[in-house]
């Protein structure tokens, strides 16, 4: 399949300049900037899924696997996210703008029975990419002037591959299981360089990811026949690390730079590598919402998440405990309303704040809040036992502080993409 987009997520820390700044500036902690849920119907609605079953037949759940209750059809999402971030820190009074457009899901969902469905599923989960360069002036021991570069760089992306499967256990209650395997490699430098030396000192981590686990969904749902309103209820956790590792192999050195960037004179100060199990832990969800059939819905969700625990410069970092709490829903006007396109639109509406696991960074939390909106714009052909059309999304929030030369980030992410939803597999009747 043609790679159209670029993927491009740009990180800086506490120091900063316009020129190197990007997609989010705590994304240099950690495993990177860790992306959510990146499908836009459920991001359109705030990030809601754990109780979020589709009215419609060719809308698969991949977050909660269980609610898959009406899927029906063969569905083929591909989804695009367009990021613009607006960075703001009273350090030096630095702005900055960036951008970054790249492939967000790819999926295939199919039924395999009336009571089995089947889905497959790729997103990136997180990414690093920045280049940070902050020079200042100091006196050497003679008292002369001396110039002193801190370069910090980060590169990688960690991926995600998942296998969802969700079994129809009775008319209300539904049980999912989805398999979930991480991979992928990222770097963090951090290079020392003074005027009056001709060496570099440069500390290296390179985290190699290869982890599996599992995520388990149930769902129950009661539909009340004489008024067509519903009751959903939803949980998923998320578990089984002890399937995956995490290499972890740390550098100090010195050495010089020849043309082409090329790394000579290598000498090593340390070298030492770690294994991890615990950098995807335990995550759990709890979801509640009530609806109109084929009308309109609402939901809230609560998430949390362990903190991970992961190797940076030589050192064990432990992050907090994070949670999210977000709000949403659909409304459909009158799908059978064909002298009115706009009816026939599912117009999709959220919000949502999140906790996020670093804390007390120069004394404060790094929290981040959004509200998102969305439509799904139906094909000419499509009918409401057959929902396929052009994915509009639209996120906007904010996330950090200015206290204490702290970075604000406010953004705006775009995402479009197509749902193709239809009976692949028919039996043919002859006479």
């Amino acid at each position: 399949m043609k790679k159209i987009f670029v993927l491009s997520f740009i990180s800086v820390g506490y120091f900063l300049n316009a020129q190197s700044l990007s997609n989010s500036p705590y994304a240099t902690y950690g495993i990177g900037d860790v992306k959510y849920d990146n499908t836009i119907e459920t991001a359109s609605m705030g990030g809601i899924s754990t109780a979020y079953i589709s009215d419609f037949t060719g809308s698969f759940n991949f977050a909660n696997p269980a609610n898959n209750a009406n899927f029906e059809l063969t569905s083929i999402k591909l989804e695009a996210t367009n990021e613009n971030n607006y960075f703001k820190t009273n350090f030096n009074n630095t702005k900055s703008t960036k951008h970054s457009t790249y492939l967000s899901n790819i999926s295939l969902a199919f039924p395999i029975s009336s009571k089995i469905k089947m889905g497959l599923s790729y997103q990136p989960y997180s990414s690093k990419s920045y280049d940070i360069l902050n020079s200042e002036i100091r006196k050497d021991d003679a008292g002369n002037d001396i110039t002193v570069a801190n370069r910090f760089k980060g590169s990688g992306t960690l991926n995600t591959a998942q296998m969802a499967l969700a079994y129809k256990i009775t008319p209300e209650f539904s049980a999912g299981l989805r398999a979930n395997l991480y991979f992928g490699t990222l770097y963090d430098t951090n290079e020392i360089a003074y005027s009056n030396a001709e060496l570099i000192n440069g500390y290296e981590t390179k985290n190699k990811i290869k982890n599996f686990n599992f995520t388990l969904g149930a769902s129950y749902q009661k539909l009340n026949t004489s008024t067509d309103r519903k009751l959903t209820i939803g949980a998923t956790t998320t578990f089984g690390n002890t399937n995956g590792n995490m290499t972890t192999d740390y550098t100090n050195s010195t050495y010089y730079y020849t043309a082409g960037d090329v790394k000579a004179g290598q000498s090593f100060i340390e070298q030492k590598s770690t294994s991890s199990k615990n950098l995807l832990p335990l995550q759990a969800s709890l979801g509640v919402g009530y609806g109109e059939e084929n009308k309109w819905f609402l939901s809230g969700q609560i998430d949390y998440k362990k903190g991970e625990t992961i190797s940076y410069f030589g050192t064990t970092l432990d992050f907090e405990d994070s949670y999210r709490i977000s709000a949403g829903g659909w409304y459909l006007p009158n799908y059978n309303n064909f002298r009115s396109y706009f009816s026939r639109i599912v117009y999709r509406y959220g919000a949502f704040y999140e906790k996020g696991n670093l804390k007390n960074i120069v004394g404060n939390n790094i929290d981040k809040f959004g509200i998102s909106a969305g439509v799904m714009l139906p094909f000419k052909n499509s009918s409401i036992t057959r929902m396929s059309g052009l994915e509009l999304g639209l996120e906007v929030g904010k996330r950090g502080t200015l206290k204490n030369d702290l970075i604000n980030q406010n953004f705006i992410n775009l995402r479009v993409g197509f749902n193709f939803a239809d009976k692949w597999f028919r039996k043919t009747l002859y006479n």
